[in-house]
């Protein structure tokens, strides 16, 4: 038998960083996957125990080895792999590392708690709403937001996208000042939902996701996921917890 079960070669190359499933399967379509030195197809299925898989003729590891990051967003910076502006990105912050992506999104006027992985399953299963894996953030506002403010982010507003709302929503430390728990991350939601009521995010920073907290993380700095994290954060997304969890350092 087999020390792997086989699996889609497009989820094996997202496993092991190469690319996400859609990017895998442009590899695969433009036929720079070769699988035992044969231009693959879409929808193969590959035995990791003993099939040969290379991209542009460099092998992939047979073996999935995940590297899972928090950073702490500074302001200016954005979220993105490269820029075509030449702004600074979360790239530029940390070790570099091979299929190393940002899972969802922290906009460049937003600070705070950014979760990077080379493993595609769990980018996509705490990125995607139906697995609830909450976001808290902290919102400064422009002024003193009222009760029935208050009330409106948490009943739902509509945007130009739809409806939205926040899970939940609370004054802490003054009355400009919000903590709120979203359950997806559209894009600027969080602002469009205050600017919906008739309030301006002055300052936006992200202290949560899921069960990971920001805690004492230097503006700028990151770190591996401690193994228990790790297995916090999969079984939040509803995955199985790591069978075997590696520490990475960064910068």
């Amino acid at each position: 038998m087999s020390a792997t079960p086989p699996e889609r070669l497009n989820r094996f190359l997202a496993r092991r960083g190469v690319a996400s499933r859609r990017g895998a399967d442009i590899l695969i379509a433009d036929g720079r996957v070769t699988v035992n030195g044969h231009v693959s197809s879409l929808g193969a299925v590959v035995d990791p125990s003993t099939d040969r898989v290379s991209v542009d003729g460099h092998r992939i590891p047979a073996r999935a080895v995940s590297v899972t990051i928090v950073l702490n967003k500074p302001v200016g910076v954005v979220t993105t792999r490269s820029d075509p502006y030449q702004r600074p990105t979360v790239m530029d912050l940390i070790e570099p590392v091979p299929g190393l992506v940002p899972i969802g999104r922290l906009d460049a006027d937003s600070r705070g708690l950014l979760v990077l992985t080379t493993d595609g399953d769990l980018a996509h299963a705490v990125s995607h709403p139906r697995h609830g894996v909450t976001k808290r953030y902290v919102a400064t506002l422009d002024r003193a937001i009222s009760a029935a403010q208050l009330e409106a982010i948490t009943t739902g507003v509509e945007l130009e996208d739809g409806p939205a709302r926040a899970i939940s929503a609370r004054r802490t430390g003054s009355d400009s000042v919000v903590e709120v728990v979203m359950a997806e991350g559209r894009k600027r939601e969080v602002r469009r939902l205050f600017a919906a009521v008739g309030l301006e995010v002055r300052d936006l920073v992200r202290i949560a996701v899921g069960p990971l907290e920001l805690g004492d993380l230097a503006e700028g700095d990151a770190r591996a996921l401690r193994p228990a994290e790790l297995s916090s954060l999969r079984a939040a997304a509803g995955m199985p917890a790591p069978a075997r969890a590696a520490a990475r350092r960064t910068r």
